[in-house]
């Protein structure tokens, strides 16, 4: 009789258990799922359903629901936000969805215990975390009022503090704001698809505030943010583009600060159009052309993934591998602007540089550059500023630099592109050309002499003459001058040269609280 009360009893309690489970997987309701499903719009569970390891999810807070209000806790199954661990390609990582059907994730006190939870166990144990953002900012009127403020906001003093000690990713698949855009702006690595806003309040809030009507694209559209802002890495069309692009970049980086990068088998066919490298520089040294295509031969085949492609695009950043191993990519670009350096190209490469050395990849530089864009617009947008930010960076990194010249470097972007001692090992093809500025630049300021005038092509000549890559090798000024068809073989043995082996291939990581956005 006993055993039988003992059953019945667990009979019960198992009964309330699944109605409590199902209602929290539920989540807003069905109406609200069914809407999402006839836009073509993954929930928040189906994003995680996508994005990890089947099976391998293991969620942390269920059954958490609104601290504050009664009558909201029947309405907020695991009060907006799906957050757990998982394993995506076999490495565990944690991960927060929010869920935008529940009081359009909001933030909240209880979920955002969730959050700290995640970026707890993350840097403790070493686990990549990722964001799956779409949320409405702060929840009201829970924050409304002196009370509302003093038991939300500020009780942990962590809460906006970025020590990179793991790699974070973030995606905004929505209508992002307050924690989501919070969040994707702490992240080493964002992806946006087209269609989501993220902005620090809504549009209707700032039309109230500005008293006009404001279009959401305008202030937080894939645009402005990939073109203009540069707080996003990449655009895509759909949420599983978003998800496959966080995969990939996991792919390049460790699962934290204190472990090498992954290696991964060499792709077939990488290196095998190299003989022909050459032939992607054109002769003329005013000719332009895309550097992309160069790095795409040099390094492992397909395994270049590049960031902020619409933003400063006079500088080319991305991760890729050599030989299996990651390394940060980072060149001038000639097709815009000739390759001149510009302070969006500052801030892009700065920022680059500081995950690099913050996740132990090794930097190599691909150098094509007449120098800085000077005038007017430079100096208003603080042009002196940006160019020592990314001389700082540089000079603080620890892990292996080299840098490949491939055809001009003139002046201070010589020194910001790896010159002289700011690589471990400098190498040059036969086709650069080493100076202060463009000879034709020195001519004009030294003689006064423009093209055509009497004496110009002979004082030309003279600013020429020690400019060629056996003027700045024979005082080693440069380590090497190698042919082109030999800059793969060459990164991969010198790669293996400088590889930190009393560290296990951990740098010393000068710049983990360099702040994560410009």
């Amino acid at each position: 009789m006993e055993a039988v009360d003992t059953q019945n009893a667990f009979d019960q309690l198992n009964q309330e258990y699944q109605a409590r489970r199902s209602k929290a997987l539920a989540m807003g309701g069905q109406k609200k799922l069914d809407m999402r499903k006839a836009q073509g719009v993954l929930n928040a569970r189906e994003r995680i359903d996508r994005l990890v390891d089947k099976g391998s999810f293991i969620e942390s807070g269920l059954f958490a629901t609104s601290a504050v209000s009664e009558a909201d806790r029947s309405r907020t199954p695991a009060d907006g936000k799906v957050v757990g661990y998982a394993r995506i390609k076999g490495r565990e990582v944690a991960v927060v969805s929010n869920d935008f059907t529940v009081m359009g994730a909001s933030s909240s006190a209880t979920n955002g215990k969730k959050i700290g939870q995640m970026k707890r166990v993350a840097t403790q144990r070493g686990l990549p975390l990722v964001f799956l953002g779409e949320s409405s900012g702060a929840r009201m009127p829970d924050t409304m009022g002196s009370r509302g403020m003093g038991s939300m906001l500020g009780n942990d003093p962590t809460q906006y503090q970025r020590m990179r000690e793991t790699p974070w990713a973030g995606a905004v698949l929505g209508f992002c704001y307050g924690s989501s855009t919070w969040y994707t702006g702490f992240s080493d690595f964002s992806v946006m698809r087209k269609g989501a806003i993220m902005a620090v309040s809504s549009p209707k809030l700032v039309s109230l505030a500005i008293k006009e009507e404001i279009n959401p694209e305008e202030i937080g559209g894939w645009k402005l943010h990939s073109e203009t802002t540069g707080l996003i890495d990449m655009v895509v069309d759909t949420d599983d583009q978003a998800l496959e692009a966080i995969t990939k970049f996991l792919s390049y980086m460790p699962s934290h600060h204190n472990e090498a990068p992954p290696v991964h088998p060499v792709t077939p066919g990488s290196g095998e159009d190299m003989a022909n490298i050459v032939n992607l520089l054109p002769p003329n040294r005013t000719q332009v052309y895309d550097v992309r295509k160069i790095i795409k031969t040099v390094v492992d085949k397909d395994s270049f993934l590049e960031l902020k492609p619409r933003f400063g695009k006079v500088a080319v950043i991305g991760l890729a591998r050599i030989d299996g191993r990651t390394v940060g990519v980072i060149a001038n670009n000639p097709l815009h602007k000739g390759g001149a350096l510009d302070t969006d190209a500052c801030d892009k490469i700065t920022g680059f540089i500081v995950m690099c050395d913050s996740f132990n990849i090794p930097l190599v530089l691909f150098v094509d550059t007449p120098g800085f864009i000077i005038g007017l617009d430079a100096e208003r947008k603080r042009a002196p500023g940006k160019i020592m930010n990314f001389m700082s960076a540089l000079s603080l990194v620890t892990v292996p630099k080299l840098s490949i010249i491939l055809r001009k470097s003139y002046g201070q972007a010589y020194l910001n592109m790896g010159g002289g001692r700011n690589s471990d090992e400098v190498a040059a093809w036969p086709t650069a050309e080493v100076s202060f500025m463009n000879p034709h630049f020195a001519v004009q300021i030294v003689h006064g002499l423009e093209p055509g005038d009497e004496g110009f092509d002979e004082a030309l000549a003279e600013m020429e003459r020690n400019s060629s890559v056996y003027d700045i090798a024979g005082n080693y000024g440069i380590q090497n001058v190698i042919l082109p068809h030999e800059t793969r073989d060459y990164l991969i043995r010198v790669l293996e040269v400088h590889r930190l082996r009393l560290t296990n291939g951990v740098g010393q990581h000068l710049m983990r609280t360099w702040p994560t956005t410009f």
